[in-house]
């Protein structure tokens, strides 16, 4: 893999995260306290089920 493709694939995710922080400010608040208030069994399955899902779409690519 070309390692400038990993920099402009980790420049597109933090425009994409920076989308709702620069649209709804108050809203993507709230859901960032809404996630620290989650148990952390939630947050790892929750993670863990977003990895698997990013994966098996890269790998449909």
């Amino acid at each position: 893999m070309d390692f400038s493709l990993l920099i402009k694939a980790l420049c597109l995710v933090l425009v994409i995260e920076g989308i709702p922080l620069f649209l709804a400010p108050e809203r993507a608040r709230a859901a960032a306290l809404q996630v620290a208030r989650m148990p952390g069994r939630t947050l790892r399955i929750l993670g863990l089920v977003l990895m698997v899902l990013g994966a098996g779409l890269l790998a449909g690519l």
